[in-house]
């Protein structure tokens, strides 16, 4: 069998903890909406792949919903982050010194927030150090699960998909990479956790 070179990561519900249900649900709630409406998706896709700006982003729901003002949108827009464990901190770490393995962060997220990441996570440069690649959606303008940022990925860093294993929390993400031929671990974030990959996964290494 091939030899898993490199691990790909995901970031939120992988390391750093997140609440997508609540976070729609405040923002339905504060909306007054049943469902989002397609401006909206399209808006927040643009602004994932670092195609408008956070103040463009704002201006956008500032129009639409002129009721709401900026404070309540920016906390809207944060509350879907909790907590960074710092066990799953020790365990990347550990991967990083151990060098055994390529370490690349894949991760569909915006300037908003990795900010409040930034603000709210004492260890994140620690973190980020921990990685040979940090990829962020904003910054290289492609995002999951378009298969496009996985040849992104691979041609970069002059990888085989069939040498990598990546592990993120969304089917659609892994269901693409499957496909192209990566090791794939969709971690079912509310009983699995990622310091387990190598006995989780052990049939791979």
């Amino acid at each position: 069998m091939q030899k898993i070179k490199t691990l790909i990561f995901d970031f939120g519900d992988v390391f750093i903890n997140l609440d997508k249900q609540g976070a729609m649900q405040h923002a339905l709630d504060l909306f007054n909406l049943e469902t989002f409406e397609s401006d909206m998706i399209e808006i927040n896709e643009l602004y994932e792949v670092g195609k408008i700006t956070t103040s463009e982003f704002i201006a956008f729901y500032k129009s639409k919903f002129p009721n709401i003002n900026e404070v309540e949108l920016i906390k809207a827009w944060n509350c879907i982050i909790k907590d960074f464990p710092k066990h799953r901190l020790e365990f990347i770490k550990n991967l990083a010194l151990q060098k055994e393995y390529k370490l690349i962060l894949l991760s569909n997220t915006n300037d908003m927030h990795i900010d409040y990441v930034k603000e709210t996570v004492p260890f994140f440069e620690e973190f980020k150090s921990c990685f040979d690649v940090f990829y962020l959606s904003q910054q290289i303008h492609f995002r999951k699960p378009n298969k496009d940022i996985f040849e992104y990925v691979l041609n970069e860093n002059k990888l085989n998909a069939n040498e990598c294993l990546f592990i993120d929390d969304t089917k659609d993400n892994t269901d693409t990479v499957d496909q192209m031929g990566f090791h794939t671990w969709n971690i079912d974030e509310t009983k699995e956790d990622v310091v387990t990959l190598f006995e989780t996964k052990k049939a791979l290494f």
